[in-house]
């Protein structure tokens, strides 16, 4: 069967052999996506309105998420735009996290047509600069909390985000804004060592160590007013669900939402899965594991994963490549750091873990010898890729079964 598949800002057509399982997150109509965001802001979780919170604020930082998740940003902005348009102080921060800045063209994708206007109130998060940080206390977790300055200058706070399924935070949104995304380096690297738990997974919050580890670093947060509108997308990025109020509140609310559309139920696990990360979030290798690891959610033992992202930007932060050509298995790199955890090993975990049980073939923009220290086999066709995969599967005598995750780091397989 021919498909098209999207890299970068294409569709490439390929030849895929049959039973091939296609798994979307699910294809849901909106009608009127500022109905939903107006039902949303009127009917405010735990807090008083919008306008209550806009009109009492004398200071106001807004906290939005860079260009690595499908936020619409510029569309919640232009909806409340006209609350805050004569607002005396108003600042922008970029959530980065340890993520590198978002570039111009990133920031134009964030902000559309307000970019030009608030460009000279736009700050972007640097988890490095611990003077830029202040120090809140620690978790019941250890984790100590500092957070960027400039939510304690303004004390007034809103958050913009979306979720959706998190490979180990359970899902991104809410409380992802504060930690990672304007936390010091430091914070940032006690919080993901609980990354390495089982309980740290894809849908998971009840007993998730991350998630809990932040909700605790929230509470750490006094005398603060956060106001946080957070939304769900289809897949294509129209805005589903909405919901407005306390940061966790209103997170809580929209988890059933985010289940509807990115959970994709399926019979059968696939022997060559292809994975594909979707512009505009195929910024870097690092990010593009996300995809890789709801793909190893749907692959036989032994069989092909075929991760497609351009990575556009290149690797992202290498930290985690540097210690898998190092590597050939989980201990090695706990070993390699003396059993500490130091910040991108989990990703490094998380790979040798599927190369124990799988192949990994990569269709990037990068360069072969980075690829091969991810310890993945790299192409530049997406049909070569899906040859050799058959090939193999023939080659020990079965039959290919593939399944197509043409949005791969947004569904999550459900057997």
């Amino acid at each position: 069967m021919n498909v098209k598949i999207p890299y970068g800002k294409e569709l490439k057509t390929v030849n895929i052999p049959e039973p091939c399982t296609v798994l979307l997150p699910h294809k849901i109509d909106v009608s009127d996506e500022t109905k939903t965001i107006e039902d949303a802001l009127k009917n405010p979780i735990g807090m008083n309105s919008f306008k209550t919170f806009i009109q009492n604020s004398s200071h106001l930082l807004v906290i939005v998420n860079d260009a690595s998740k499908p936020t619409p940003t510029a569309k919640i902005i232009e909806h409340i735009y006209p609350l805050f348009a004569h607002h005396p102080d108003v600042k922008f921060l970029i959530a980065a996290g340890t993520h590198r800045p978002p570039n111009e063209e990133e920031c134009q994708y964030i902000f559309g047509k307000f970019y030009d206007l608030f460009k000279d109130r736009i700050f972007i998060h640097d988890s490095k600069k611990e003077e830029n940080m202040k120090y809140l206390g620690k978790t019941k977790r250890g984790t100590e909390v500092s957070l960027n300055k400039m939510i304690f200058d303004a004390g007034n706070v809103l958050v913009i985000g979306s979720i959706e399924p998190h490979y180990f935070a359970g899902y991104t949104g809410g409380r992802k804004a504060l930690i990672p995304g304007v936390a010091s380096y430091q914070t940032i690297e006690m919080n993901h060592q609980f990354a390495l738990s089982d309980k740290a997974c894809s849908l998971s919050l009840k007993n998730n160590p991350i998630h809990n580890d932040m909700i605790d670093a929230i509470k750490l947060v006094k005398n603060i007013n956060i106001y946080s509108i957070q939304t769900v997308l289809t897949n294509d990025y129209k805005i589903y669900a909405a919901s407005c109020g306390d940061i966790i509140k209103s997170f809580n609310a929209l988890i059933p939402y985010a289940n509807n559309v990115y959970c994709t139920p399926s019979e059968k696990k696939g022997n060559i899965v292809l994975t594909v990360v979707p512009y505009p979030m195929d910024i870097d290798l690092y990010q593009s594991q996300h995809a890789l690891e709801n793909g190893n959610f749907i692959l036989d033992d032994n069989g092909v994963l075929i991760l497609v992202s351009k990575c556009r930007m290149g690797v992202g932060n290498d930290a985690f490549l540097k210690v898998l050509s190092k590597t050939n298995t989980p201990q090695e790199v706990l070993d390699l750091h003396d059993g500490k955890y130091k910040l991108g090993i989990h990703k490094s975990i998380r790979i040798l873990k599927i190369v124990s049980r799988a192949q990994l073939f990569a269709v990037t923009s990068l360069k072969n010898s980075t690829i091969e220290k991810a310890k993945m086999k790299p192409y530049n066709s997406i049909q070569n890729a899906i040859d050799d995969a058959v090939k193999i599967i023939k080659t020990r005598g079965d039959k290919p079964r593939v399944v197509l995750m043409p949005s791969g780091n947004l569904t999550v397989p459900l057997i």
